[in-house]
């Protein structure tokens, strides 16, 4: 073999390892969003498959068992495909190094990666490379085994909340339910304190689920709940709180909003869902008045203290939700959430298009 051609395999070999390298650090230690092509392909490979085997599913509770494995699956292929590719970049650089033939240099490699040892080094470059290869290939296992504590904890904290809203919410939640319950039990005066944890929700959520990409699809242990619709439940649930009552000013609910948008708008960054960054109070969300206008009636059926001017609270309202309209229903499509009013019902039928960027206004109220 030629020593240029020798050259540019070895190249190659060392450009594949450093791909799977920086895949792998990205994606398991970097404490921030990042998105990966390797790991990217590999997820929406792996959705592919999922998707296929859910699709005869006649109901959602069988999606649902089929996309309940769809996360755990992902985390345990990533490591494969990464393995794998350090077999086929050291294969590449044993074969430039030694006189051996493709087969015992793949041989030589799978031993290396996999710290087998059947394969014995011909010289001192080939120990050095069989070396660094069982290095590499530990370290990605190592780091598989010390991300999953991490993302199940991570899974727990998001599930305490989720679970507890169920209390006040129902299931599936709902926006309506949460604020009559919180009026017939006489603990109205105490939501403050609910959009206060929920707004430190939301900005864990923003953190964890950046950063464990993967955590997103993790479901909930019941089928009919889920960190998302939960999400659009609270979100809501604030917006009429601040669009609708007969109430003091609620800065709590306020805040809440902004952080739940925030949080939301970040992780749909991520997964590169196209959002109107600056909207408009008068632009259109998916929610249609007269649904707005069946639950204000239902509000007022159930005793609560609401404004006189119904069209005034509609306005209000869609003010509110159309800061975190599109990507809260774009989200539940992407992650298949259970049926939820106002959130997951209408995420199969509703199809945004990229809106315009705008920048003469600010992004948030």
């Amino acid at each position: 073999m030629h020593l240029a051609l020798r050259i540019v395999e070895f190249a190659a070999g060392v450009v594949i390892v450093m791909i799977i390298i920086d895949s792998a650090v990205r994606t398991f230690v970097l404490p921030r969003p990042a998105g990966v092509t390797v790991t990217r392909v590999v997820a929406r490979a792996v959705r592919f498959v999922f998707d296929q085997i859910a699709r005869p599913a006649k109901s959602y509770e069988g999606r649902d068992r089929v996309m309940a494995l769809y996360g755990p699956v992902t985390l345990l292929v990533l490591p494969v495909v990464w393995l794998i590719g350090v077999g086929i970049g050291y294969a590449l650089m044993f074969h430039s190094v030694t006189h051996l033939g493709w087969r015992l240099a793949i041989r030589m490699s799978g031993s290396s990666v996999l710290t087998l040892g059947f394969a014995v080094p011909q010289n001192g470059v080939s120990v050095g490379l069989v070396f660094t290869e069982a290095a590499i290939g530990l370290v990605l296992v190592a780091l598989l085994i010390a991300y999953l504590p991490t993302m199940y904890s991570a899974f727990s904290r998001r599930e305490v909340m989720v679970s507890q809203l169920t209390v006040r919410a129902g299931s599936p939640p709902r926006a309506a339910t949460l604020l009559t319950r919180a009026h017939a039990a006489r603990y109205f005066d105490q939501l403050d304190e609910l959009w206060r944890q929920w707004e430190i929700w939301f900005v864990e959520t923003e953190e964890t689920h950046t950063s464990l990409a993967m955590l997103n699809f993790f479901r909930s242990t019941n089928p009919n709940r889920s960190w998302l619709t939960s999400a659009g439940a609270v979100l809501d649930a604030a917006a009429i709180r601040m669009s609708c009552l007969d109430l003091p000013f609620s800065a709590n609910a306020g805040v809440c909003i902004r952080a739940g948008f925030i949080a939301l708008r970040s992780i749909a960054d991520f997964f590169q869902v196209p959002y109107d960054p600056d909207p408009s109070p008068g632009d259109p969300i998916s929610i249609s008045r007269s649904e707005f206008l069946a639950v204000f009636d239902e509000l007022a059926a159930a005793g609560l203290p609401m404004l006189s001017d119904r069209e005034q609270c509609w306005q209000a309202y869609a003010g509110w939700r159309v800061n975190y309209d599109s990507v809260l229903v774009t989200m539940a499509g992407l992650i298949m959430a259970p049926y939820a009013q106002w959130v997951s019902d209408r995420s199969l039928v509703q199809r945004r298009h990229r809106p315009p960027v705008k920048t003469h206004r600010r992004a948030a109220r």
